[in-house]
């Protein structure tokens, strides 16, 4: 199976330095300043024609602390290969990792052995095609399906999704009570609109030659 042109558009429109600085500066109350990193891992980790992501982000004032590492894996459905989807996997030690966004050679470091998949994280991407190259995507849940896992003896569950188009990301995920079944962070008044600063397409590129 070939890496279709809508998918790796896909990854040249997520990867990149991201911030919210508008948003946050004209909505201060409900939108924390936040810089997001996706970047292109430098090697293979699945044998499948894909190409994965590391994200993590970090409030403006704590960037030394990023938070929220997790790998997206963008890939062609095997029973539909039209169609596209991205499936998240979480890092088995955080810590290992932190920072890994904006360091490379860090990043060049994980190995498969580092992440486990997340069975019910795999979303749905819908693809806007406006010609001449240029698309927009909104990738979500599968209506019944439900993202949840355990890290470090406590269960979580998160709301995904997101649109990617050029410049702009914007981020619809939401931090579920377990309990209550209730949002209880993230994107709770509307997405956050990220601006992309610093564009890592060109690293897009190389990964996708490993991966093939």
């Amino acid at each position: 199976m070939t890496i279709s042109s809508e998918l790796i558009a896909l990854a040249h429109y997520m990867a990149g330095d991201f911030d919210n600085r508008e948003q946050a500066l004209f909505n201060p109350a409900w939108y924390v300043h936040l810089r997001l990193w996706q970047r292109p891992l430098p090697s293979a980790l699945f044998s499948e024609p894909s190409i994965a992501l590391f994200a993590e982000q970090a409030n403006i004032l704590e960037l030394d602390k990023p938070y929220r590492p997790r790998i997206v894996q963008l890939r062609h459905v095997k029973t539909a290969p039209g169609l596209i989807e991205a499936q998240y996997y979480m890092f088995k030690d955080i810590a290992a990792v932190k920072g890994a966004g904006s360091n490379r050679d860090l990043l060049a470091k994980v190995t498969r052995e580092q992440i486990e998949l997340l069975p019910g994280c795999t979303l749905s991407v819908a693809v806007q095609n406006f010609g001449s190259n240029r698309y927009r995507f909104r990738a979500s849940l599968p209506q019944g399906t439900r993202c949840s896992f355990a890290y470090g003896g406590q269960n979580y569950q998160v709301d995904l999704g997101f649109e990617a188009a050029d410049e702009e990301f914007l981020s619809y995920d939401k931090g579920i009570s377990p309990t209550t079944g209730k949002a209880i962070w993230g994107a709770l008044m509307g997405p956050f609109r990220f601006v992309k600063r610093q564009d890592f397409a060109a690293e897009v590129l190389a990964n996708t030659r490993s991966s093939g």
